[in-house]
């Protein structure tokens, strides 16, 4: 069962909400964590006070009851501050998370009224395509393209073999020690660089090696992939300004029946997602940010909180303390067993806080990595135009199965990408190459011409007909002569805090050249 690209990226923003909320419960847990060990320290000062009054002279007791009530009272100043600045972060954060939902609603909306007008232009195309394709202008420019693509395929075909016959064919010369040697140092051509006494040893292994009847043949074997892709290059240019001529005629068609307003609109909306793209970047930079601080004040990590509570359970494990909780030990009496199991119980409590707390960090990094590598996809998705509505995938376990995998871990950000790369395709009326006039598909990059894009369908019976439904190559063919389709697993090209980087291709136009 396939899913269209607009779903996808609906299904992936659902995910990367579900990360966020996870993050927002974690810092919770551990902000009440953080609290709750706070107040255990109190009340195990409080019991220690108890102790105290039973097995300590005045004197002592005041001294000792003096240093923990100032400890007691710090951290409870501290936690007071501490529970405004984290009130005030769990603002901060909820404002970019409200920005963000804000602004991924408006793209949602900025893509359906692209659908809507791609729909109209397509609409307008089907009714154009057979009078279009009559043109006899238009017939030649397509007879024209149709010998240059051949041409071009030709080429490229006759390079590719010669460089495999290169890597073949030159190999025994390659893993050849002696003969590489005095290949590299140019032996045989006037780029040979030598005194006499090398010269001499050098002229004696060409003689062992065969050296000069092997040179030219290694020579031409490695010359002629070269200059074969130099010729397939400029065959594929001359293919490239024909389908930009041909691009040209379509345009002026279907902007003399009416579509250049609806062009126009395509275009607005496609200026409209851009712009929300580069700020729902800086609003996930300023959310990622947001949630960094939040983090710290929940675990407690601030200095003055950290310094404080760290005071109190300093005092508390004072010499003179533990001397006391020892003694209370050795002597059983009712009340000093119930203050001492009181303690035990207490410091229990904050071993098991800490424990939770200390796994729950762990967590919480974890999550933090999986939502950067989710945002690194999204980038990635809208950047292919993966998320245009002509975009389909075959495989939907690509938001089951496939992405719980890489949300637990079980596989890469890099592998999960590249399964999308993969499943990708484009629906049934999109084509390569002129909206399905029957040009043979080539591994080439869609047109530029938007209304092409739109799904432009021409009769099957002209030109040869039936090329309706291809899908888009991933990358570019004759060897990339044509421009690059999608980017290689493993490398995301998102812009991070401090690098104002933007979309290397700009525009829906016609889901391919991204």
């Amino acid at each position: 069962m396939s899913i269209r690209g607009p779903e996808a990226l609906a299904s992936l923003e659902e995910a990367m909400r579900d990360i966020r909320r996870e993050e927002d419960e974690i810092s919770r847990r551990l902000a009440r964590s953080a609290d709750r060990i706070t107040k255990i320290r109190e009340t195990e000062a409080e019991l220690f006070r108890q102790l105290a009054q039973l097995r300590l002279d005045p004197a002592v007791q005041s001294e000792l009851d003096g240093t923990i009530t100032g400890a007691e009272a710090r951290a409870r100043e501290q936690l007071k501050a501490h529970a405004k600045a984290l009130s005030a972060a769990e603002g901060a954060l909820a404002e970019t998370d409200a920005t963000l939902a804000r602004l991924t609603g408006e793209r949602a909306e900025a893509l359906r009224d692209y659908e809507r007008h791609q729909s109209e232009l397509k609409a307008l195309a089907g009714r154009l395509g057979a009078s279009i394709a009559k043109d006899p202008v238009f017939a030649a420019k397509q007879a024209e393209l149709a010998e240059l693509t051949s041409v071009a395929d030709q080429a490229m075909r006759k390079t590719q073999q010669a460089e495999q016959d290169r890597e073949a064919k030159g190999k025994p010369y390659r893993d050849d020690p002696l003969f590489m040697y005095l290949w590299e140092a140019g032996y045989g051509t006037p780029n040979y660089r030598a005194g006499n006494l090398v010269r001499y040893f050098d002229g004696m292994v060409a003689n062992l090696v065969g050296y000069h009847k092997a040179r030219p043949n290694f020579a031409v074997l490695n010359e002629i992939p070269l200059r074969l892709r130099e010729h397939a290059e400029r065959q594929a240019e001359l293919a490239q300004k024909g389908q930009e001529e041909l691009d040209q005629l379509e345009t002026a068609a279907i902007d003399a029946a009416g579509g250049k307003a609806i062009r126009e609109a395509m275009e607005t909306s496609q200026a409209r997602i851009d712009a929300l793209d580069a700020q729902i970047v800086d609003a996930e930079d300023a959310r990622d940010e947001a949630a960094k601080a939040l983090s710290e004040l929940a675990e407690g990590r601030d200095p003055a909180f950290s310094g404080a509570l760290g005071e109190l359970a300093a005092a508390l494990g004072r010499e003179d303390i533990q001397t006391l909780l020892a003694d209370a030990r050795r002597t059983r009496t009712g009340q000093d067993d119930t203050i001492v199991a009181q303690i035990d119980d207490a410091r229990s409590r904050i071993r098991a806080e800490e424990e939770e707390t200390s796994d729950q960090r762990e967590r919480l990094k974890v999550l933090a990595a999986r939502r950067r590598e989710l945002e690194d996809i999204q980038w990635e998705f809208k950047k292919q135009r993966f998320d245009d509505p002509r975009s389909t995938f075959r495989e939907d376990r690509l938001v089951g199965d496939l992405l719980n995998d890489f949300l637990r871990g079980g596989i890469s950000a890099a592998a999960y990408w590249d399964q999308w790369r993969r499943s990708q395709n484009w629906s049934a009326g999109t084509n390569d190459w002129g909206g399905g006039i029957g040009l043979p598909d080539n591994g080439r990059q869609r047109s530029s011409n938007p209304w092409i894009d739109a799904g432009f369908s021409w009769p099957d019976s002209s030109f040869g007909g039936g090329s309706s439904g291809r899908s888009r190559p991933r990358s570019g063919g004759f060897g990339g002569g044509w421009g690059g389709g999608s980017s290689s697993g493993g490398g995301f090209s998102r812009p991070r805090s401090g690098s104002k980087g933007t979309r290397k291709h700009s525009g829906f136009k016609t889901g391919g050249g991204f």
